[in-house]
């Protein structure tokens, strides 16, 4: 597969983080497991919009079970990199949820608030289960408690891009992620 240069993209400096086949092995085998763990059952995939579009995209390919998909909005980087205090939710699920099982798609778990505010939301929809997924998780920024399941990678306190990641609702087609370097 072709990667572009900082160069090539026009982006702000970064340096290459996770390339497009590593993060491609690494959701193969995500969806084995999901398929795996719920095996026999209908599953319905919550993307957390807009940073999960692309890992959805891949994910779901990878997963060998019936799926729906439903998708709400959430933001608490409204003004670059600086995350706000206030998680802003948009939309909502319009299927019934009710004793169904819920995955939770997000491509970056941060703080662990936005998450923790949506899957709270679910929860009151009466689910069998509510579960998380999540391409890069960063544990040092934590200041929510919550329990992804199933983890890409763990990743540091570095402001990534690519692979519907944004800075200021740019760089979400980069076909890796890469870490601002000057930001």
């Amino acid at each position: 597969m072709k990667t572009l240069s900082s160069k090539q993209s026009n982006t702000k400096p970064f340096e290459l983080l996770l390339d497009q086949d590593r993060i491609a092995r690494r959701i193969a085998e995500l969806g084995t497991e999901i398929s795996r763990d719920y095996a026999g059952q209908s599953l319905v995939l919550v993307g957390v919009l807009k940073g999960c579009l692309v890992f959805l995209a891949d994910l779901m390919r990878q997963i060998s079970l019936p799926t729906e998909i439903e998708f709400i909005s959430a933001a608490s980087y409204r003004k670059g990199i600086r995350q706000e205090e206030d998680v802003i939710l948009g939309g909502g699920v319009s299927i019934p949820l009710k004793g169904r099982h819920v995955l939770m798609v997000e491509g970056i778990v941060e703080s662990g608030k936005t998450i923790a505010v949506i899957a709270e939301k679910l929860r009151k929809m009466e689910p069998a289960s509510v579960s998380i997924v999540t391409l890069l998780d960063k544990p040092s920024s934590r200041r929510a408690t919550v329990d992804i399941k199933y983890k890409g990678f763990a990743i540091g306190n570095d402001f990534v891009i690519g692979f519907g990641l944004d800075n200021t609702q740019q760089y979400r087609n980069l076909p890796f992620i890469g870490r601002l370097v000057d930001h």
